[in-house]
C-alpha cells in the first residue's frame, strides 16, 4: 500500500484566498498558515473569520497550524504566497505584499523547497521578482536550491459553489517534478482538477486575462446602460429580451470594485505598456466602470431635480458599502464613490450596510454605517447600490417609511424591479 505524501506547507496570508485553500490542505497534509497581522491571527485562533469565509465550526475543528512568526515555517516543504495585488494610486502594480511575502520565506526556506505564487500578476512576476527575492534573502539560488510554481486563485468572496475544493486548479512549475508536485497537492483537495498550463508565464497570462475579460464585458453593458438611459430605456428591460437567445452572454450594469476584476485589467495593463504596445480596449473598459460612480450620482441629481425635488440639499440613503452582495469585503468600493459624488453635489448622504464591519468602513472611507435600518425613514431619496438579501426583501411597507412621499427611489442592481412602491412615489433605475 502506497503511504500517502507527508508534505510540510505553508499558506503566506490568510485572507480570503489563502484561509479556505489552507482549511482544505489540512485534512491532508501539514498546514501551517502564516499571517503577518496578529489581529487577524488572535482572531482566528478564537474562531473568527471576519471575511465569512470559513465557518466558526470549520475553523475550529481544523488541523491548521496559525502563527504570526516566520521562523514557524521553517521546515516547510512547499511554501504557497496569497497575498493582495492591488494597484497604486496611479493604477500600477502595487507588489510591495508579494515582495515582502517573498522576503519572509527567504529567510527561512531550506534547500530543495517550493514555492508558488497564487496571487494575481502579469506574466513574469514569479520568475523574476519573486525567485529574485527569495534568493537575495536566502542566498540560494532559483531553480536549482529552491523552485518556483504558479496557481492562479479563483476564489469568489461569498461564492459558495465555486470553492477551491471543487474548481479546477491551473498549476505551472520551473520543472516537470514540481509541476507533478504541485499536481498532486492541489488534486488531493479538487478530485485531480488539474490543469497543466505550458510554463509559468503562460498560467500567470490565463488568470490576468480572466479578471479583464469580466471588466470589458461589463463595460460594455455599462456603456449601453448609458446609451439606452438617453432615449428612456431600462437596460433591464433589453437585457430581459436579449438574454432569451442561447448564446447572449449574462453580464449586468453596475459598480466595478473589489480586489479583482477592477483591479487585475490594470496589471495587464502595465505589461502591455511596458511592451510598446497601448492597450486600447482594457483601458477604455477601466475608463468607463470606474467612471459610473460619477454617471450613477449625476442621473440620481438629475431625477431629483427633474421631478421637482431637490436640486441641492436632500438627505439621502444609500444602502449597501460593499462591492457586492451578501458579503462583508469593503475592498475598492465603488459605492463609496457614489458617496463622495452625492456629497459633492451637496447632498446629505448617509448609508446602511447589511454586512459591512462599521470600524472597516470608518477606516477605509470616514463613513458612518448606520447600524439599524428599522430605525430610519424619512429620506428625500434611497439609493439600492449593493443587492443584499435584507435590501432585496424591502417592500411597499419599507418604502412608506423610508421614503418621503413623492421621495425618489433608485434601484442600481434591478433589484426592486417588482416591488409596488406607495403612489406618487418616484421609481428611477439603470
Amino acid at each position: 500500500m502506497t503511504e500517502k505524501p507527508t508534505y510540510r506547507i505553508a499558506i503566506v496570508g490568510l485572507g480570503y484566498v489563502g484561509l479556505p485553500l489552507a482549511i482544505a490542505l489540512a485534512p491532508r497534509f501539514s498546514v501551517i498558515g502564516f499571517d503577518s497581522s496578529r489581529q487577524r491571527i488572535a482572531e482566528l485562533r478564537q474562531g473568527r473569520d471576519r471575511t465569512r469565509e470559513i465557518d466558526e465550526g470549520v475553523l475550529r475543528a481544523s488541523a491548521l497550524e496559525l502563527t504570526e512568526k516566520p521562523d514557524a515555517m521553517r521546515g516547510a516543504d512547499v511554501f504557497i504566497i496569497t497575498v493582495p495585488t492591488p494597484v497604486a494610486e496611479d493604477n500600477t502594480p502595487d507588489l510591495d505584499a508579494v515582495r515582502a511575502a517573498c522576503r519572509t520565506i527567504g529567510g527561512v526556506i531550506a534547500k530543495g523547497a517550493i514555492v508558488v505564487l497564487e496571487s494575481t500578476v502579469y506574466p513574469g512576476v514569479t520568475e523574476e521578482i519573486c525567485g529574485g527575492e527569495i534568493a537575495a534573502a536566502s542566498g540560494l539560488v532559483a531553480g536549482k536550491d529552491f523552485h518556483l510554481g504558479y496557481s492562479p486563485e479563483r476564489i469568489n468572496p461569498g461564492d459558495r459553489k465555486h470553492t477551491v475544493d471543487r474548481i479546477v486548479k491551473v498549476v505551472a512549475g520551473d520543472t516537470p517534478a514540481v509541476v507533478a508536485k504541485l499536481a498532486e497537492i492541489y488534486g488531493a483537495i479538487n478530485n485531480g482538477q488539474i490543469f497543466v498550463a505550458k510554463n509559468i508565464r503562460t498560467a500567470e497570462a490565463a488568470k490576468v486575462i480572466e479578471n479583464a475579460q469580466r471588466d470589458i464585458n461589463i463595460a460594455f453593458i455599462n456603456e449601453v446602460t448609458m446609451i439606452f438611459n438617453r432615449v428612456g430605456l431600462s437596460v433591464y428591460d433589453v437585457l430581459a429580451a436579449s438574454s432569451t437567445k442561447w448564446n447572449f452572454l449574462p453580464f449586468g450594469p453596475g459598480f466595478v470594485g473589489g480586489h479583482c476584476i477592477g483591479v487585475d485589467p490594470f496589471y495587464l495593463a502595465h505589461l502591455s505598456q511596458s511592451l510598446g504596445h497601448n492597450p486600447e480596449v482594457i483601458l477604455a473598459g477601466r475608463r468607463i466602470n470606474d467612471g459610473m460612480s460619477a454617471y450613477v450620482a449625476q442621473q440620481i441629481a438629475a431625477n431629483l431635480a427633474k421631478h421637482g425635488g431637490k436640486i441641492s440639499g436632500a438627505r439621502l440613503l444609500v444602502l449597501g458599502l460593499t462591492f457586492k452582495e451578501n458579503i462583508p469585503d469593503l475592498r475598492n468600493s465603488k459605492v463609496a464613490d457614489l458617496v463622495t459624488a452625492l456629497r459633492a453635489a451637496s447632498h446629505s448622504v448617509e448609508v446602511h450596510d447589511a454586512h459591512a464591519d462599521a470600524g472597516e468602513a470608518k477606516e477605509l472611507y470616514g463613513i458612518d454605517l448606520h447600524r439599524k435600518l428599522e430605525a430610519l425613514d424619512g429620506f428625500d431619496g434611497v439609493i439600492g447600490a449593493v443587492a443584499h438579501d435584507e435590501y432585496r426583501a424591502l417592500r411597499m411597507a419599507d418604502f412608506a417609511r423610508l421614503v418621503k412621499p413623492a421621495g425618489l427611489v433608485a434601484d442600481i442592481k434591478g433589484i426592486w424591479r417588482d416591488v409596488e412602491l406607495p403612489a406618487h412615489m418616484l421609481r428611477w433605475e439603470l
